[in-house]
């Protein structure tokens, strides 16, 4: 497919050599697992020259044994089943892994190199927490964050930190998660991080597939793909990661719903240009997206924003445009019936070079339309969200702030942002939403 904007693909290009130089300054001195650079190493670079690489594979005769994927609260379709068992592990990955490439439900021809190494962008692992006075000094309000809240604990994680790192490694409310972001395909997504009785920790292969963020989990070094939380290289291979709600609201949305909340801080044991954002540009609508070989279907741009659900084997995308211009919608998914909701004042993770003064393209997220027995059916009067039985304003987190029903939650239903292109690929059997 041709590019139709190729002034944009060179400044990613250079903006994916920046990054990877910044995040690996170690790995190129010559040390593969390094983490992080030196305490004095640069955290921009001009102009460096980045060659994109090919997958190189070698024959092997190892077969590919069947797998059967475990239970999962999403249905994406199975890639077990796809692989070609004539495939030898991508470039590079027998050096750097202990997995057992024999074991895989993907073609490795579909693996490409994001260019940094394995850690290159390194996942954190111990994280530390601020209060929302102290996030204050660095946050601005429209800036984008994932909420996530178990058990009474509601924690904020900055995609201006994410963006450089991808992963979290966390314990919230007691349970173990894990907190991804991948920034090509603008995907929030948590995880539980116990599979099979197992706390498995996770870090970045530096791989991508439909280019999306590969993980690695640390125990088994199984691949696991973020968009679809499944293993799709390894031991592990055909086990399903069971998805958590995750909101990507803003600071300011968080820290009214929760001023004694925690946000992931700034001290990452890392050096890194916090707030900046090493896409710039990269969601502009006519843009394609970067290191992807598939097809789109054109009912939507490749870069459209979309807010997916998948419920009950029924697969549903919400463009953004749509949301916006309706603020809310009352939909069926599967027999479940949901309204998604959308509010303004979230800024992009993806348009300036800052994060703090990008284009507003606001938040959305989905619940489920029953409350205490009964459904509820929701309208925008023009100025707020209410319910027609009784007339309560509700926001963006799913929460009645005035009216009979105050402080009342709705429960929340999985769903991610994506960009069109993203979401088809995985999902390709998707209903577009159209009022």
């Amino acid at each position: 497919m041709k590019d139709p904007n190729p002034k944009k693909s060179l400044y990613l290009w250079l903006a994916a050599g920046s990054l990877l130089l910044t995040a690996c300054a170690s790995a190129l001195a010559g040390d593969p697992t390094a983490q992080s650079a030196p305490a004095d190493a640069p955290t921009e670079v001009t102009n460096p020259t980045i060659i994109p690489t090919e997958v190189i594979v070698e024959p092997t005769d190892k077969s590919v044994p069947t797998t059967k994927p475990s239970e999962t609260s999403l249905a994406f379709p199975t890639a077990t089943n796809t692989a070609n068992p004539g495939e030898a592990p991508p470039s590079g990955s027998l050096r750097e892994f202990s997995t057992d490439f024999s074991i895989h439900s993907i073609p490795y021809s579909e693996v490409l190199s994001g260019g940094p190494p394995k850690d290159g962008i390194p996942a954190i692992d111990t994280p530390s927490f601020v209060s929302v006075a102290e996030a204050e000094e660095w946050l601005e309000d429209v800036e984008p964050i994932i909420l996530i809240e178990r058990n009474a604990d509601a924690r904020a994680y900055p995609i201006q930190i994410l963006t450089w790192h991808e992963i979290v490694n966390d314990v919230v409310g007691g349970e173990p998660v894990v907190v991804t972001f991948c920034p090509l395909c603008n995907t929030g997504i948590a995880f539980e991080r116990t599979v099979n009785g197992q706390v498995l920790d996770f870090g970045t292969t530096g791989r991508l597939r439909n280019s999306n963020l590969i993980m690695y989990d640390r125990p088994t070094e199984t691949w696991w793909q973020q968009a679809t939380g499944e293993g799709v290289v390894g031991e592990l291979t055909g086990t399903q990661l069971v998805f958590l709600p995750a909101a990507m609201i803003s600071w300011e949305d968080f820290k009214t719903a929760h001023p004694d909340g925690l946000v992931l801080s700034r001290d990452t044991g890392f050096t890194r240009s916090y707030g900046n954002n090493p896409y710039a540009g990269y969601d502009d609508i006519n843009s394609s997206p970067f290191l992807f070989r598939g097809d789109t279907p054109d009912e939507l741009p490749a870069m459209a924003r979309v807010l997916t659900v998948e419920l009950g084997g029924e697969a549903v995308a919400y463009p953004n445009d749509v949301l916006k211009e309706m603020h809310v919608v009352n939909d069926i998914i599967g027999d479940e019936e949901v309204v998604v909701i959308w509010e303004a004042g979230t800024a992009s993770a993806l348009d300036d070079s800052l994060i703090a003064t990008s284009s507003d393209v606001g938040a959305a997220n989905v619940y489920a339309r029953e409350l205490d027995g009964q459904t509820l059916t929701f309208v925008y009067d023009g100025a707020k969200i209410v319910d027609e039985q009784t007339g309560s304003e509700w926001n963006v987190l799913g929460q009645a702030e005035s009216g009979d029903l105050a402080g009342k939650q709705l429960r929340p239903i999985i769903a991610v942002n994506h960009f069109w292109f993203s979401w088809a690929a995985f999902m390709p059997e998707t209903r577009i939403y159209q009022p």
